[in-house]
């Protein structure tokens, strides 16, 4: 979550005076615009519910009117405060919080509440349709689609609502999943842009849990179609008999034999994401990342067009940091992301071995990878020796010995 250089709006019926408006971004896109009056409400609401001892310190009120440099200063302590406060889990977690940034998404985008209809595509491109409110948070509308496909209640944990952008072949490249401090459907008309749609996939790594989900008619439905697509993209790595094998499988209609093949195979459960650039190996190498089994796989071109792969365990990641860089022009709330120059760096300093710690950095068009790469590094603390609060600890990190590499 990332504040760009602050708007000077015009305040309707207040004579024509100005006030700075702040834009809040997530993974690059406008979320919404709020002022420094509406962030002192929250905090205040937060002060109240969880009390002065748990909520961050707020940016202090100024009497005189800012000078320029005061309110680029004012945007980094805002922004370092919302950041803050998303990282605690109560205080990220509180329906306080994250009402407020529903609400001051729809003011932005300026989508009136009232009744419509969502398309939401499964893996195999099938569309279902559910009727919702524009003012349905995520949580609403993946029960839903839940309803409306049969899914019973105690699987809608198992699955979430992604939002993807779909390339006229119909390959699709995942953006990041929706959050509950959001309307998936302002979120996604705001974007103006038919490439971006809400897809529904299973939202965990861990491939025990395939066996929760298949007990159940629609939920192993759900699973079939998911692998038999990442195959088909190419997402699972897949040799000639394997393939022979999974071909005679689906002619059977053996779904559960299907996807306990596919469970074996390389990179089965895994997200791919659009190529990213990268220091390591080498400064400016381009690669193909890959998320799933608590690890980020590469696949890296080196200059000399050589392909190296290798995976970075997230156990071994002992802190890590997300940096955006958003454009300085003050566009239209409705401009499309994938226009601008919006670019997001995500770090992480990795034990290479027992007593040497490496910083490896990506950089990507878009923040892509944010939202679902690193789900086993906590947001709760920083790493005890880094000062900056960029950065972030990862509760998992388990240190090792030379014999362990």
């Amino acid at each position: 979550m990332h504040f760009s250089i602050p708007e000077t709006e015009t305040r309707a019926g207040d004579g024509g005076a100005a006030y700075v408006a702040y834009n809040i971004h997530v993974n690059g896109v406008l979320h919404c615009r709020v002022r420094y009056s509406q962030l002192l409400g929250l905090h205040e609401q937060l002060r109240k519910e969880y009390g002065a001892n748990v909520v961050p310190a707020f940016p202090p009120k100024k009497i005189f009117t800012l000078t320029p440099a005061e309110v680029e200063q004012r945007r980094e302590q805002l922004e370092k405060y919302m950041q803050a406060v998303r990282q605690d889990p109560a205080l990220g977690a509180s329906e306080t919080f994250n009402s407020f940034l529903r609400k001051a998404q729809q003011e932005t985008q300026q989508i009136p509440t009232e009744e419509v209809v969502l398309e939401v595509l499964l893996s195999n491109g099938q569309k279902v349709k559910v009727t919702i409110l524009t003012s349905d948070q995520t949580e609403d509308v993946l029960e839903a689609v839940a309803s409306k496909l049969d899914l019973p209640d105690e699987l809608i944990g198992y699955f979430s609502l992604f939002l993807v952008r779909q390339a006229k072949d119909g390959a699709f490249s995942f953006v990041r999943k929706l959050q509950e401090f959001e309307l998936p459907y302002v979120s996604v008309t705001s974007l103006r842009d038919p490439e971006f749609r809400i897809i529904l996939r299973k939202s965990y790594w861990d491939s025990s849990y395939d066996d929760d989900v298949m007990e159940h008619r629609v939920g192993l439905n759900l699973l079939y179609v998911q692998t038999v697509s990442d195959i088909e993209h190419g997402w699972i790595l897949v040799n000639k008999d394997q393939h022979r094998q999974l071909k005679s499988l689906q002619e059977k209609v053996s779904k559960k034999e299907f996807i306990r093949l596919a469970q074996t195979l390389k990179y089965y459960g895994y997200l791919k994401f659009d190529p990213c650039v990268t220091d390591f190996p080498e400064k400016g190498c381009h690669v193909v990342v890959s998320a799933g089994n608590n690890e980020l796989n590469f696949q890296v071109r080196l200059p000399n067009e050589q392909i190296k792969e290798g995976s970075f365990k997230v156990t071994r990641m002992r802190c890590w940091r997300v940096t955006s860089s958003v454009p300085m022009s003050n566009g239209p709330s409705g401009s499309s992301p994938g226009k601008s120059e919006v670019k997001l760096e995500l770090a992480f300093e990795y034990l290479m071995s027992k007593d040497r710690l490496q910083w490896v950095t990506i950089t990507s068009p878009q923040s892509k990878l944010t939202s679902v790469s690193l789900r086993g590094i906590s947001h709760s603390g920083a790493a005890s020796d880094v000062g900056a609060n960029d950065f972030h600890g990862n509760y998992a990190f388990e240190g090792i010995g030379d014999e362990d590499l």
